[in-house]
């Protein structure tokens, strides 16, 4: 009877050191178990083509719904300084994904860089060339002795040169002024009678908010072949096929989700930033909807080579690369 008493006692004296080791052990199973969970999801770095906008909603969707998370990857999705920077630190290797334009992947893979399609996010061009809804310019023709405005040199100019044609002005006809990424503002302002590269589902609200009426001609009416605004791109001598395949798997399944519940999908994605909540990403967002890309991973092989030829012909590249070395499906490679 004493003995156990005395145990009795040295258990009584021990039950707050117990409590606060019980405590311990818990939150240090706790922490290990989050950890564990932490390490167990790949990291993977996606640089976006512009800062966060309405263009890359099944991205900031899968992330917030955790789509991505329940397929092992933790995603971190940066914007760049320069737009310009993306693909080229995907083709150094400092960087696993990044979202590009199709008809820039054709002039860098001439290039010699090591990219490579691996999915769509935007399947339908947006890229227009935009005039003041009640202004001068009726028909393209019209284009002929006026200014147009323009971001970037090469592949733009040769849009432009192929619908200026299909419509009787040559480029030599008209003053192409380099207006930076001011397009909309230097066309409100009539520094310009036209620009090239407005995407359509910006310029176009953003013009309008303003009180000023835009018109767009759309390239892919014009003549050119279409394609895919927006893709991913890697390095392709450093494929993680896996880890692609799960990326777009929850970019497909959150594009999934906001046709479904496009008003939840809008609350989800402007509640992550103060800066999304505006008319005029509403209004983007809204007209994007059904430009996303159902199947992110399918290769449609007939739009690549179509393009690689337009380019050809343009003159902007010397030979056609086959159509592996340019896009691939991740499904079936």
């Amino acid at each position: 009877m004493k003995t156990f008493k005395t145990a009795l006692s040295l258990i009584m004296l021990m039950a707050p050191w117990l409590r606060v080791s019980f405590k311990r052990l818990t939150f240090i199973g706790v922490f290990i178990s989050i950890s564990s969970s932490a390490l167990a999801n790949q990291k993977v770095t996606l640089l976006l083509d512009w800062f966060v906008n309405p263009d890359h909603g099944p991205i900031i969707i899968a992330k917030e719904k955790g789509f991505f998370s329940d397929r092992g990857l933790e995603v971190d999705i940066i914007a760049p300084a320069d737009p310009a920077d993306p693909p080229k630190l995907v083709a150094a290797g400092k960087a696993d994904l990044a979202i590009s334009y199709q008809p820039q992947l054709h002039l860098q893979v001439a290039e010699g860089m090591p990219l490579t399609r691996v999915g769509t996010l935007v399947a339908t061009p947006l890229n227009c060339l935009l005039v003041l809804a009640n202004g001068p310019i009726k028909n393209i023709s019209d284009l002929k002795g006026k200014k147009v405005g323009f971001s970037v040199a090469g592949v733009e100019e040769v849009l432009l040169k192929t619908i200026l044609e299909r419509n009787g002005v040559k480029l030599s006809d008209i003053d192409l002024v380099n207006v930076n990424w001011s397009l909309s503002p230097s066309l409100m302002s009539k520094q310009v009678d036209a620009v090239i590269g407005a995407f359509r589902n910006f310029e176009l609200n953003q013009m309008d908010i303003e009180g000023v009426k835009g018109r767009c001609f759309y390239l892919e009416e014009e003549g050119l072949p279409a394609y895919d605004e927006l893709i991913y791109v890697a390095n392709k001598d450093k494929l993680d096929r896996g880890m692609i395949k799960k990326f777009l798997d929850a970019t497909e399944l959150a594009t999934q989700y906001m046709i479904n519940h496009p008003r939840e999908s809008w609350n989800i994605f402007k509640n992550t930033s103060k800066e999304l909540d505006d008319e005029l990403n509403k209004r983007a967002w809204i007209d994007t909807l059904p430009r996303f890309a159902l199947r992110p991973a399918a290769l449609d092989h007939g739009r690549y080579s179509r393009f690689e030829n337009f380019l050809k012909e343009a003159g902007l590249i010397k030979k056609q690369s086959p159509i592996k070395d340019l896009a691939i499906d991740i499904g079936k490679n």
